[in-house]
């Protein structure tokens, strides 16, 4: 097949799609750069370049992960998904979006007894994250308003773009023009984000992860893959790092917060230190038999995100855990208190109006 004139810009795509499909394993891989046509048998099946969800595989992965229910459950289920409220933000559809794909989609149908039935439809597996659907697509375009533009490379899973990569030739900066932008806000197609999970700027050699609110500041480097290894500041350690199968899932489903807590929405993701360190933690705590109670230490510098790395830590433990546990916040100082609190409540973990003093002992 012919991709046209390669430049270094495309030679990039090409070699970032490549090292998805052939190193990391799983991931299919399609350039739609003038090979899409449009309707339900095409390439991608869209029927315009206005659609940004992927219908036809998430509704094959909807029918997998919750076998036997009447079409209209499934019917309803995507329209969930894809539908977007032309008067919200982007942030707070970004937020109803991610609330729909980490905890389901509840639907009302009727059964065979023509019964009134609810249920809540998983979209992603995420007991088994080899059991979804992983797509790569170089040059993805998509019509907005105003504008006619096309993607970098667009990762989907189960048909759902959660991953955007912008990406330069290894000549050229990854810095945006300027720090106090990013991606989303420069995009003229603004609904490709309301879906989305990850945002990697790169050039085949440097690489940084964001979210659809990060400034350019706070986009970051991935740098090991496990605690004890070297710290690599390159794009392979990164596309190994978030990229794999089992990671991908893990973050989407435990690493991604939103934080009300300034006042302003953010959309928080998780950096390496955060992962690798909640990780750990949950794996003692796992082990705590055999430790004798006895969890270890996760040992932050200042400004590294410590009330963030707790909100991650206690929502996966009683995500993937279960179970009544209680978490006991120690600190030194009342400042301290009142902002991991405030943290905590901005993050949803605790409810502020039903529990309005800080829930920790000093």
């Amino acid at each position: 097949m012919t991709h046209g004139t390669y430049t270094e810009d495309t030679l990039v795509q090409q070699t970032t799609a490549a090292y998805l499909e052939q190193e990391l394993g799983g991931w299919d891989s399609v350039y739609a750069y003038n090979n899409e046509n449009f309707g339900p048998k095409s390439l991608l099946g869209r029927g315009s370049d206005r659609e940004v969800v992927l219908t036809r595989p998430l509704r094959a992965k909807l029918v997998e992960l919750n076998p036997g229910l009447p079409e209209e459950a499934y019917d309803d289920a995507v329209r969930q998904i894809v539908t977007i409220s032309t008067t919200q933000s982007m942030i707070a559809t970004n937020r109803e979006k991610y609330a729909l794909i980490r905890d389901g989609v509840q639907v009302t149908f009727r059964n065979d007894k023509d019964e009134r039935v609810r249920k809540r439809l998983r979209v992603i597996d995420f007991t088994r994250p080899e059991n979804n659907s992983f797509l790569c697509v170089r040059e993805f375009w998509v019509q907005g308003d105003l504008y006619h533009r096309r993607a970098d490379i667009v990762g989907f899973v189960n048909g759902l773009p959660l991953l955007f990569m912008e990406l330069k030739n290894v000549n050229k900066d990854i810095r945006l023009p300027t720090n106090k932008t990013s991606p989303t806000t420069r995009t003229p197609s603004p609904h490709l984000f309301h879906h989305n999970a990850f945002v990697v700027l790169a050039n085949g050699v440097d690489a940084k992860l964001g979210s659809l609110t990060s400034r350019f500041e706070h986009f970051h480097e991935w740098k090991r893959l496990e605690e004890d290894q070297p710290g690599v500041v390159d794009m392979e350690t990164l596309l190994k790092g978030i990229c794999d199968k089992r990671n991908f899932i893990d973050l989407l489903e435990n690493f991604i917060i939103f934080d009300d807590s300034t006042g302003e929405t953010k959309k928080i993701l998780a950096r390496n230190h955060q992962y690798l360190g909640v990780n750990r933690a949950i794996e003692a705590v796992i082990d705590r038999k055999k430790r004798q109670g006895r969890l270890g230490v996760f040992w932050h510098t200042q400004g590294a995100g410590k009330s963030y790395s707790m909100v991650m830590f206690t929502r996966k433990v009683h995500r993937k855990l279960g179970g009544n546990y209680t978490f006991v916040v120690l600190t030194d100082r009342d400042d301290l208190d009142t902002q991991i609190y405030k943290t905590f409540a901005g993050c949803g973990v605790v409810d502020n109006d039903r529990d309005p003093l800080p829930g920790i002992q000093r």
